[in-house]
């Protein structure tokens, strides 16, 4: 099988399981973030950057009135697929969807939007700040720009098991990749503010809301689809390859059965919102981010998501003839030996 074959494959599998299974514990939370006290006029003209399969453009559409309309674009055609159907279903007039990629640069003009959303694209752009700038370009002054991200602290617990890992087998290297990766994809709230105030984002703030997930072991981690089909590739290649990657996610095992064997996994996750209203005056370059936390966030709350419960509900649902995937099938391309089942510990780690 093709490279391109096998990602074909594995954003048709993402598109059928998204919604079960990573919708709820993931995106769903950091689009009610977003959603938050949004305000819908008469004749808007709105631009969902990335919208997945559909969340939060449906809600959005919901709430529309008049002649409004929403353009909803994605890189992945079986994203879309899912989206447009979600949108037949409920009626929806007024929605326009275009197979598209948000990178390097929009596609489109200046000033034309009333509002653009983006919920948990921006990290997966090469420079989030430049695309913010984008998202402003688009925007009519006056309009708003409404953007979703994991902030500095998120998945801690794993992070600070990755470096005790990395430290105590004398991986320098690669403990200086793990920290640079930390660095660029996870901003504190001062380098969204620097964000905001280079795009010309006037009356900007970030909100920032804590929760948890919760896994009753490693593997469970290692194989939620938010794991999987999220970070878990960048957390191999930051690894190394082949037998050097096996063995620090061995450790990683290990460690996370040990201090948790009692209790769950909980995992922490800092969701923030960006909002920000496009200003008259000119856009300036975005600068290099803060090298330090500043501005104060405003606390919205916390909560706990059990994704042994999440799978548990699909797999019981999983009975229709919808197509989808019954329980957890993991991705060959994916797997790691340490969490086959039964597997002992290799003799090359020693004791």
């Amino acid at each position: 099988m093709t490279t391109s074959k096998k990602r074909t494959h594995r954003q048709e599998k993402l598109a059928r399981i998204y919604d079960d299974e990573i919708l709820p514990v993931w995106s769903q939370r950091f689009g009610r973030m977003l959603l938050r006290d949004l305000e819908m006029g008469e004749r808007r003209q709105i631009l969902d950057v990335g919208c997945g399969t559909g969340y939060p453009a449906v809600e959005i559409v919901r709430r529309l009135t008049g002649n409004s309309r929403l353009i909803a674009i994605d890189a992945s055609s079986s994203m879309l697929d899912v989206a447009r159907k979600k949108m037949q279903e409920i009626g929806a007039r007024g929605v326009f969807f275009r197979t598209e990629s948000a990178s390097p640069r929009l596609s489109f003009a200046d000033d034309v939007y009333d509002l653009v959303v983006c919920n948990l694209g921006l990290t997966e752009m090469a420079s989030p700040a430049r695309a913010l700038a984008d998202f402003a370009r688009v925007t009519k002054p006056g309009g708003q720009v409404r953007c979703t991200l994991p902030l500095e602290g998120t998945f801690q617990e794993f992070y600070d098991i990755y470096r005790e890992v990395l430290t105590k087998h004398d991986r320098h290297d690669t403990l200086q990749r793990l920290n640079e990766h930390l660095g660029a994809t996870y901003p504190t709230v001062a380098h969204c503010e620097q964000w905001m105030q280079a795009a010309g984002l006037d009356e900007g703030k970030v909100e920032v809301e804590r929760f948890t997930m919760l896994f009753r072991s490693s593997r469970e981690f290692f194989f939620a689809p938010v794991i999987e089909y999220g970070p878990l590739s960048r957390w191999k290649e930051i690894a190394g390859s082949g037998q050097e990657m096996q063995d620090v996610f061995w450790y990683i095992k290990e460690a996370i059965d040990a201090y948790f064997q009692d209790r769950a996994f909980a995992v922490t996750v800092v969701a923030g919102c960006l909002i920000g209203k496009k200003s008259t005056d000119a856009v300036a370059e975005p600068p290099a981010p803060a090298t330090a936390p500043g501005a104060a966030e405003i606390e919205l709350g916390t909560d706990d998501i059990d994704i042994a419960e999440v799978m548990a509900e699909h797999a019981a649902g999983a009975g229709d003839d919808s197509g989808s995937d019954s329980g957890i099938e993991i991705d060959e391309d994916i797997a790691l030996d340490a969490f086959t089942e039964g597997k002992k510990r290799p003799n090359h780690l020693g004791d």
